[in-house]
């Protein structure tokens, strides 16, 4: 009885005088500042604080178990399960804590470019500034569409509600819950706006692969002769920052699904990180960062309001939220033809691997599977400093499917559309992270433009040792003892036994994968 009984409050909640859908912008914008949740920047963004969250909790994230999912999920540490008695009484109790609230703000629209794959849904949110962020990072439907508009999935996000672990199930005050036979996203104990859009990425996650659709964490760009390029990578890795190019029109900068038509943007925005964000480094994601714009964690000068984005003071994890249409450069609608290449991106904080190299179908269905990266500071709690860790796919955190479904379906889109693939290292070099120093984005820029331009697919290479990975020996623009990361190393010994011992991680972490990928483990993981 309790399932009808909060669908029918859900309802309620919905009629309520309280409830205000779809406001525009600057409504939005007039509500966060008067009710003091935001303040407004000289640039015209808002900015806000989200407390002790300052990025996602995976530890506070279940699905739940249910006859639709129990044998679909790939359970473990990733994927975590809950009662369906759980969910509903915390459903309960949230949708009771908001049928107090003087305001709640409703935003109705869409995640995915295509209408053909679109999922439709509604996000009700406690907080008006929550609001504007789910109005620039989803879709907004034109006036016709929202007429129609029938939600698929609704997103309940209720920040200031806290749970009692002993009492609701679940480990800590947050939490974000995924029904997917309810179609609820339930949120609550957090602040954390990043939430609510990876909780919808992990059920396109689910829904797309049904379809023959591979969604990917990746951004997306497009040349001027139509060359799809697609850059995978975790938080921090540069997806956003090399995928915003002046020269080339973007598609989207996280989240894209990828169809028998080509590719298409999950989202209608950007969230960048902008932790030392500038003009020079950065023009067009500087740029995107004007009214209508939601900073979070940010530090603000209090009387002149400019941010100051060298300020980490509240976290690395500083970000910026703007709808996509804030880059001038971009497609629209937000779908384009299929990949011709495919970047892998990485922040290697051992410093050993290449600035980039070339990868046999082999090697990248290794790397792809592997994941390498570090979590950098911020962007999950508990996470001070950078951390070596896989993360299948490059997005394991949002994959509710066993990590070969995705890995098989890229390798067949590989091969039936000869995309070009390389492994690009946008962490450290000349050491490991405290002794070496960052790569400098220059060189990674034009390292990765020769590559979307084709130069690198016939260009000489020398063997890395140990991973064998082909790097490139010369390209325009970066110094030649850049690209082989041993040369960079003032202590060659010392090299040596760093990348060695990130080649066993590398063999240790492949176990998992079984015996279905012994031939990639053989022909693309490191050499013996």
């Amino acid at each position: 009885m309790i399932s009808a009984k909060i669908g029918d409050e859900l309802n309620m909640l919905l009629s309520g005088k309280n409830v205000q859908v779809q406001l525009s912008v600057p409504q939005l914008v007039e509500k966060a500042v008067s009710r003091g949740e935001a303040k407004l920047t000289a640039d015209g963004a808002i900015v806000s604080e989200t407390g002790k969250y300052t990025g996602r909790s995976p530890k506070d994230r279940f699905i739940v178990e249910d006859a639709s999912t129990k044998d679909k999920i790939d359970w473990g540490k990733v994927n975590v399960p809950i009662s369906s008695d759980v969910f509903e009484r915390l459903y309960a109790k949230v949708l009771t804590h908001l049928h107090g609230k003087d305001e709640l703000f409703v935003f109705k629209g869409f995640a995915g470019a295509d209408p053909a794959s679109r999922l439709s849904l509604q996000v009700i949110n406690e907080f008006a500034w929550h609001n504007l962020f789910v109005h620039q990072l989803f879709i907004r439907p034109t006036e016709e569409e929202l007429l129609a508009h029938e939600s698929q999935f609704t997103i309940v996000s209720a920040p200031t509600f806290k749970a009692d672990p002993k009492v609701d199930g679940t480990n800590s005050e947050a939490f974000i819950i995924v029904s997917l036979e309810k179609r609820v996203v339930l949120i609550g104990g957090t602040e954390y706006a990043g939430e609510m859009k990876k909780s919808i990425f992990s059920i396109m996650n689910f829904l797309l692969p049904e379809k023959g659709i591979l969604p990917m964490h990746c951004s997306a760009n497009v040349g001027d002769e139509g060359d799809v390029a697609l850059f995978f990578g975790l938080s921090g890795t540069g997806k956003t920052t090399l995928s915003a190019d002046a020269n080339r029109k973007l598609i989207g900068d996280d989240e894209h699904g990828w169809s028998d038509n080509g590719v298409f943007n999950i989202e209608g925005g950007c969230y960048a990180k902008c932790i030392n964000l500038s003009a020079e480094k950065e023009p067009e994601i500087h740029g995107a960062i004007r009214f209508g714009s939601v900073l979070e964690n940010v530090v603000v000068d209090p009387e002149t309001r400019v941010p100051d984005y060298d300020n980490n003071s509240l976290t690395e994890n500083t970000r910026a939220a703007y709808p996509i249409h804030h880059i001038d450069n971009i497609v629209t609608p937000s779908i384009a033809g299929h990949p011709k290449t495919i970047v892998f991106l990485t922040a290697d904080a051992f410093g050993v691997l290449p600035p980039i190299s070339k990868l046999t179908k082999e090697q990248a269905m290794y790397h792809f599977l592997s994941g390498f990266t570090s979590k950098l500071a911020g962007t999950e709690r508990g996470i001070t400093s950078p951390t070596a860790t896989f993360s299948t796919c490059f997005g394991s955190p949002f994959l509710p499917l066993h990590a070969t479904v995705y890995a098989e379906m890229l390798g067949k889109k590989i091969d039936e559309h000869g995309a070009q693939v390389f492994l690009v290292n946008t962490g450290w070099t000349g050491g490991e992270y405290g002794v070496g120093k960052r790569m400098d984005l220059k060189y990674t820029r034009a390292m990765v433009r020769a590559a979307l331009a084709g130069k690198l697919n016939d260009v000489e290479t020398e063997v890395n040792e140990v991973f064998g990975l082909q790097m490139p020996t010369a390209i325009e623009g970066v110094p030649s003892e850049v690209l082989n990361p041993r040369n960079a190393w003032t202590d060659v010994d010392a090299y040596d036994k760093k990348a060695n011992e990130l080649a066993d991680l590398f063999r240790e972490n492949f176990k998992k994968f079984g015996t279905v990928s012994e031939e990639i483990s053989l022909k693309g993981g490191p050499t013996a």
